[in-house]
C-alpha cells in the first residue's frame, strides 16, 4: 500500500509528492524544491522514515516543477522519467526561470520516456500512465487505480484546471484530456494536483466551472 507525502514548495506553491510502501522504497514526483530549506525538508523526511528513493518523475516541466530535479539526481542518483513531448519544456526551463527571475542548475542527465498505459512499479503496487496534455504538450497523471488515487500534475485542480497561455498549452486539448482520461475514472478517486488542496474526481464533475 502507497502512502503519500505532500510537500508545498517554492515562490510558486507548487506540490512535490513522495510516494512510499511498506517496504520503504519511494518514489519523488515534481521535484519543486528550490530553496535550500527545501531541500534539507525532502531530504530529511526520507531520511528520517528510512525511505529509499527508487525513482524520479515529472507530470511535466514546466519550471516550478523541476526546480529538485538536478537536486534528486545528484543526491540518490536518479535518472529523470517524464513524457517524450516534454523534452522541450525541459530543455528550456532555465531560461523560463531567469525570465521570471528564479534562476537553477537544470538537470542534464539521461531521460527515460514514458508513453499512455505504461504501468510503473512500486514494489507491489503500480502506477498507470496517463496521457493528459494541453497544460504543456506532453503532461502526464500517475494513476494508482488499487487505492483510487491520481498524481495529476497541473491537469485539474480543485473547482479549476490548468493554465493554457504557456507554450504548448492548448485549452480545448485540456479539457478533451480531462474529460477523456479523469472523468472516465471512478467518482472517489482521490485527485492531488500540482497546486492546491485535493480533490475527487465526482466533485469536480459536478462543481468546475470550466467542466459543468
Amino acid at each position: 500500500m502507497l502512502s503519500v507525502k505532500q510537500f508545498t514548495f517554492n515562490p510558486v506553491q507548487e506540490n512535490t509528492y513522495v510516494l512510499f510502501d511498506e517496504k520503504d522504497a519511494c518514489c519523488i514526483i515534481d521535484p519543486g524544491c528550490y530553496f535550500g530549506n527545501e531541500r534539507r525538508a525532502l531530504q530529511e523526511f526520507i531520511s528520517e522514515n528510512g525511505l529509499t528513493p527508487k525513482l524520479l518523475l515529472n507530470t511535466h516541466c514546466h519550471l516550478d516543477h523541476v526546480f529538485g530535479n538536478k537536486f534528486i539526481h545528484d543526491e540518490y542518483n536518479l535518472t529523470l522519467h517524464l513524457h517524450e513531448n516534454e523534452k522541450i519544456i525541459l530543455d528550456n526551463a532555465a531560461i523560463a526561470g531567469l525570465n521570471w527571475n528564479m534562476p537553477f542548475e537544470n538537470y542534464r542527465g539521461d531521460l527515460i520516456f514514458l508513453q499512455e498505459g505504461d504501468m510503473i512499479e512500486m514494489g507491489e503496487d503500480e502506477l498507470e500512465v496517463l496521457f493528459t496534455p494541453g497544460h504543456s504538450p506532453g503532461s502526464i497523471c500517475f494513476y494508482c487505480s488499487s487505492q483510487k488515487f491520481l498524481i495529476g500534475g497541473d491537469v485539474l485542480f480543485r473547482m479549476s484546471i490548468g493554465r493554457t497561455d504557456l507554450p504548448g498549452g492548448d485549452f480545448d486539448t485540456l479539457i478533451n484530456s480531462i474529460r477523456k482520461k479523469l472523468f472516465v475514472l471512478p467518482d472517489d478517486v482521490i485527485v492531488y494536483p500540482g497546486h492546491g488542496e485535493p480533490t475527487t474526481i465526482g466533485f469536480e464533475k459536478k462543481n468546475n466551472p470550466f467542466l459543468i
